[in-house]
């Protein structure tokens, strides 16, 4: 037998998140940062299929609540983002310009788009004519590009290439606008929290922290193992505010020509996996929900000097026979491999179930299922095998959701002054506090928020919460709760 390549991770998640999610990324064989350019990662096979599963289910979800696809090129024109001029401030200083083909400098140039609103809505302006065509609402699946000032980039999680979908959707009335925000957050919602199962909050983000042209801005927070939170999808109202530079109009019924109300939706599917292996996985390795692994059951022979092995390998077969019809399955019968090795290998990689063949078993008739949620062992006879596996199939990402759950709520401090705010921060918690106004009138409370290291991410959506006192950063009443966190 060669001698067994050493595998895990080294490090406690909870003593040092960053090197331990390092190491994940690495031991699982997730992506590799050695492509050569910062911020540009290579996603492995293990990761692509995984996020090939959740690019599946946003888009199913989008497609049942009435959108439609298209595919945009990647190339903007400069000049579109000189017609908005907020947007173009807010991202001009990150846009990756193409200004040479070949050996030719170009006479105009253009954006490796960091996001496709001017793209979207110069095209708008030319197919939306009547009320009849509205509501429009269509999406792409698509790479975006941004020349972040940042030192450090992780795989997912931040860099300068993300993978996401983009909506884009026009509307006759600001009503029939917000009610797609709303839509958004249900969709977010049931995709993220139910089948990614991903705990998160929705905020209303503050005027000081929308999106360059819009509104308003709303976006999901995640918190991570290292207390820090991670906005997911964001879903913006931008008003008339692209399309009166874009000229995106409609005839209504009185014969009025009238501008369309505009929203975008971003889930960058990209970052919303990094979230999600960050939150479930564990010092053992990679744990996924049950219908986003690569690999669903993995069944280990174990093979014995003396035994019929031979036999131990046809139940296996057996079992990938009938379980497969359901579940990906593979058999690792490889010999140069033990089997604690096979165990340990496939838990890094967080197969959900393992199935244990011994002989043993053969006499017995049964076989041992291991969990990677609990990593509970359960011996089960022949017969029930495929019934044992249903119900933990069925219980399994909703378990993953419920152990995420528990810790994002003993992780919310109130707090009722900056120094409060300070020490939840300093220990990985985030903080609310009441506080006087998410308007540009609260900008000023903010900046001393600041200093204790997080941001006001916004008033939650979900729920009203009644402040009581003053602001945490100055005399007027408290208006509203907001949450404070550091952020990635």
């Amino acid at each position: 037998m060669a001698e067994e390549k050493k595998i895990g991770i080294t490090v406690k998640k909870k003593d040092d998140f960053s090197e331990w999610y390092t190491q994940l990324i690495e031991q699982a064989e997730l992506a590799d940062v050695r492509y050569g350019i910062k911020g540009f990662v290579v996603y492995r096979e293990w990761a692509q299929v995984t996020i090939e599963k959740m690019y599946r289910s946003m888009m199913d979800a989008l497609d049942r609540k009435g959108h439609m696809p298209l595919c945009f090129p990647t190339l903007i024109h400069e000049k579109n983002f000189e017609l908005e001029a907020e947007h173009v401030e807010g991202f001009t200083p990150d846009v990756f310009w193409v200004t040479q083909a070949g050996s030719e400098k170009l006479n105009e140039k253009y954006a490796l788009r960091p996001t496709s609103e001017t793209a979207f809505y110069q095209m708008y302006s030319l197919w939306l004519r009547s009320h009849r065509d509205l509501p429009y609402k269509r999406y792409q699946r698509a790479s975006v590009f941004r020349a972040e000032k940042t030192k450090g980039t992780r795989p997912f999680l931040r860099g300068r290439e993300f993978h996401w979908i983009e909506t884009h959707n026009a509307f006759a009335t600001h009503e029939d606008a917000y009610k797609q925000v709303l839509e958004d957050m249900e969709i977010t919602r049931e995709v993220l929290g139910e089948e990614f199962a991903i705990p998160h909050i929705f905020f209303e983000r503050p005027q000081w922290d929308k999106f360059p042209g819009a509104v308003s801005t709303f976006a999901a927070d995640a918190l991570m193992g290292s207390g820090k939170v991670l906005q997911l999808p964001s879903t913006h109202l931008l008003g008339e505010n692209f399309s009166k530079p874009f000229n995106v109009t409609y005839v209504a019924e009185n014969g009025e020509q009238k501008y369309c109300h505009l929203t975008c939706y971003g889930p960058a599917i990209s970052r919303i996996y990094g979230a999600m292996i960050a939150l479930h996985s564990d010092d053992k390795g990679l744990r996924v929900p049950f219908n986003m692994a690569p690999l669903q059951v993995v069944i280990v022979p174990i093979p014995k000097e003396g035994a019929d092995n031979k036999a131990i390998l046809k139940k296996a077969e057996k079992l990938s026979k009938d379980l497969g019809k359901k579940y990906s399955v593979k058999i690792d019968d490889r010999d140069e491999y033990t089997p604690g090795w096979k165990y340990n290998y496939y838990e890094l990689k967080g197969v959900p179930m393992r199935i244990e063949v011994g002989p043993r078993d053969l006499e017995n008739g049964t076989v041992i299922i291991a969990r990677r949620d609990t990593g509970k062992k359960e011996l089960t006879k022949d017969p029930d095998v495929v019934k044992v596996v249903d119900k933990i199939a069925g219980e399994y990402t909703e378990n993953l959701l419920k152990q995420a759950d528990e810790g994002f709520e003993k992780n919310i401090v109130h707090s009722k002054s900056v120094e409060e705010i300070k020490k939840a921060l300093s220990e990985n918690k985030i903080a609310s506090a009441g506080f006087c106004s998410i308007g540009m009138d609260g900008a000023k409370c903010a900046e001393k928020i600041d200093l204790t290291g997080g941001e006001v991410r916004g008033k939650r959506m979900d729920k009203e919460e009644k402040p009581k006192g003053n602001c945490v950063s100055c005399d007027k009443p408290a208006k509203l709760i907001v949450y404070v966190a550091k952020s990635y």
